[in-house]
């Protein structure tokens, strides 16, 4: 039995769908997260009440490909203070101020040595800028350019709370089953501490379309991954190798909460039926849009899409990472999300969903000649039959082409109609007995 979507019908880009990604966004916003550690498990705690999540839990040592899962990183406290004790810096004002992965401190230290050991963004001087050395031990801070410039006594006292040692390396999966085993990925990484856009938008809508699909019994089985990026995916693959076969489309979702139009970064292949799919979603919605090439950086897509796995595999973003000046700062805080622009992104992926699952290739049962469609209740006035979700130029377009070697989104693609009107003339001429699935 084939999946039927919302034939026809709008998305629902209701106000209240946003303001509910925003409030589990400001509920998760305060956490430190990084590629291990105890902030990492405390998001997917708070995830699992909304969706169910497998959590893997895999040891420091282990072998991923070409990289090693590395040390658990956990934080408890970090500033800097005057001799009197007055804390100057603090971890407990904002996350970003430690440099993520830092080994443990508490000395005083020479403010010319400690300025080496300190990271601003000059050009935004009021922002503090996300820094990491997962792979390089090491210490140090992050504060505005205007707060290093006031640091004039010649020592300070520096304290770093951190543990670096063995443990595990966190990561969930929500696996929707459908009809089908044939799967669809959605991966968005969950490392990053109180960064809003990137990547706290993509994990709330990740979670609502995952709420959504559970409800919507889908016809491809949608396996949610929710990992540290890069180490997170090359972990994920390194385990799953064997199931990658089953993986027909797949997303990385990221930066999905701010003002800008939607951004598609196709996969590696150029012409998957991802790829295919996404352009004709974004071509039919109202407002701008841009689709790029693949180019090996970014997110975790260039993982996937790597030589050796190829999969089909592309990026749904907003604003992309590096082209808002936010990005990797402080100012990439709450303000920056949008309710409109959260339930815009979710509104298109359950389109980009309907196109997955909808998408069927039929055959006529009477191809000699137009049926008489009139009798069928099928043929109204010029430009009638909209309220069912599709016009006449859509039967026509679905009896021409049903010759068992078109699609329905071929058909979209060729008529430049939405593919919910293509669809729904298609289940219309279903029930009329004048189509017939190719199996």
């Amino acid at each position: 039995m084939n999946w039927v979507p919302d034939q026809g019908r709008e998305v629902s880009t209701k106000p209240e769908a946003g303001a509910s990604m925003l409030r589990l966004a400001e509920e998760l916003f305060p956490i430190c997260r990084s590629i291990t550690g105890n902030g990492v498990r405390q998001t997917l705690q708070i995830l699992s009440r909304f969706i169910p999540l497998q959590v893997a839990e895999v040891p420091s040592g282990t072998a991923a490909l070409d990289w090693t899962v590395p040390r658990e990183w956990n934080v408890r406290a970090a500033y800097i203070a005057k001799l009197d004790g007055t804390r100057v810096i603090d971890f407990e004002q904002n996350n970003l101020h430690v440099l993520q992965y830092s080994t443990p401190l508490d000395r005083i230290v020479p403010l010319d040595e400690l300025r080496n050991h300190l990271h601003t963004l000059p050009e935004h001087p009021d922002w503090i800028p996300y820094r990491t050395s997962y792979y390089s031990e090491t210490w140090g801070l992050c504060l505005t350019h205007h707060q290093l410039e006031a640091l004039t006594d010649e020592e300070y006292r520096v304290v770093i709370d951190s543990t670096l040692a063995d443990g595990h390396l966190t990561y969930a999966e929500c696996i929707i089953k459908g009809e089908i085993d044939r799967e669809v990925l959605l991966s968005c990484h969950i490392c990053h501490p109180s960064l809003a856009n990137d990547n706290l938008s993509a994990i709330v809508v990740a979670t609502m379309l995952a709420q959504h699909l559970r409800n919507a019994k889908p016809r491809h089985t949608y396996r949610f991954v929710f990992i540290p990026g890069t180490i997170g995916s090359l972990t994920w693959l390194s385990r799953n190798e064997r199931k990658l076969g089953l993986i027909d489309h797949g997303l990385v979702l990221s930066c999905l909460g701010d003002s800008g139009h939607i951004n598609y970064k196709q996969s590696r292949r150029g012409n998957s039926s991802i790829d295919r799919i996404v352009a004709h979603v974004l071509r039919t919605e109202p407002g701008d849009h841009r689709i790029t090439p693949f180019v090996p950086y970014g997110y975790d897509e260039r993982q996937y899409c790597s030589p050796g796995f190829n999969l089909p595999v592309g990026c749904l973003m907003r604003s992309p990472n590096g082209e808002y000046p936010e990005y990797h700062s402080s100012g990439d805080n709450l303000s920056l999300l949008r309710p409109e622009s959260l339930a815009h992104s979710l509104a298109v992926l359950k389109r980009i969903v309907e196109v997955i699952d909808g998408d069927v290739t039929y055959r006529s049962c009477n191809a000699k000649g137009e049926p008489q469609l009139g009798r069928r209740g099928l043929w109204g006035g010029l430009g009638g039959l909209r309220s069912a979700g599709y016009d006449q130029m859509a039967l026509l377009w679905v009896l021409n082409l049903a010759d068992g070697q078109h699609s329905l989104l071929d058909m979209a693609e060729r008529s430049g109609l939405p593919f919910s009107s293509i669809r729904a003339a298609a289940d219309a001429l279903v029930n009329a007995e004048l189509l017939e699935p190719v199996v």
